[in-house]
């Protein structure tokens, strides 16, 4: 209660921010999508990482952030509210003095709910690893059509002024076989490590295999959309 009590305060204060930024005419925080600042006063779900990525020795914030504009929200009969507002990446780097600074706003980055495919739920996460480096978690639970949940971290360092995917790690599991899979790919060291297992039979035994991933230039954050689409290409 008091992390969601903290965690509600920041995303209250980078908001109080953006719309003062809109008042002076020093652009938004956040996307054209939200409506400028009417939007910003709409209720927010809110997902926030911290650390220092830039390694300027200053404490950056990562954004996630799910507006909840009525006009893209739909109640079911059964009183569940689906919520169907795109989800808002926003980078902010700290400064010696002042509040954190916007970086750059991804706006067609983290996918969301989908009115036309209500069935599929998306939940995202932010994390910092040991390294510093950004982590963005994607993943996907069917209620009806799919036993799979499948889950993607995608690890973004800051280098060369920008920030680039250097690894993703994907998981899945099937609710009904108990078949699972874990993938962690490197795009350093250019090394794919797949184990497969059974999670509710232990005397499935557990396979490893690691194979080469080709040598390609390094994807900036924002180049593409980050998804759990990749599942049958994965292993």
């Amino acid at each position: 209660m008091k992390r969601t009590l903290i965690t509600a305060a920041i995303c209250a204060a980078l908001f109080s921010t953006a719309a003062t930024a809109q008042k002076k005419g020093a652009g938004t925080l956040f996307p054209a999508a939200w409506n400028g600042e009417k939007s910003l006063a709409v209720k927010s779900d809110c997902t926030i990482a911290e650390g220092d990525f830039n390694k300027d020795g200053f404490k950056d914030v990562a954004v996630i952030a799910v507006p909840r504009d009525p006009a893209f929200m739909r109640t079911r009969e059964d009183g569940y509210v689906y919520n169907f507002n795109k989800p808002v990446l926003a980078v902010f780097f700290g400064q010696k003095k002042g509040k954190p600074k916007l970086y750059k706003e991804y706006r067609d980055t983290i996918p969301g709910d989908d009115a036309e495919n209500e069935d599929c739920f998306h939940e995202h996460g932010l994390s910092v690893n040991d390294e510093g480096d950004l982590c963005i978690t994607v993943g996907e639970f069917y209620s009806a059509g799919s036993s799979d949940s499948p889950s993607f971290e995608y690890v973004f360092r800051w280098q060369d002024g920008d920030f680039f995917l250097i690894g993703k790690n994907y998981g899945s599991f099937s609710r009904y076989s108990g078949e699972a899979m874990n993938v962690n790919e490197n795009y350093l060291t250019h090394k794919r490590r797949t184990v497969t297992y059974n999670m509710f039979d232990e005397d499935v035994p557990e396979e490893e295999i690691w194979t080469e991933l080709f040598d390609s230039p390094l994807q900036p954050l924002g180049s593409d959309l980050l998804t759990v689409s990749e599942v049958d290409a994965v292993g």
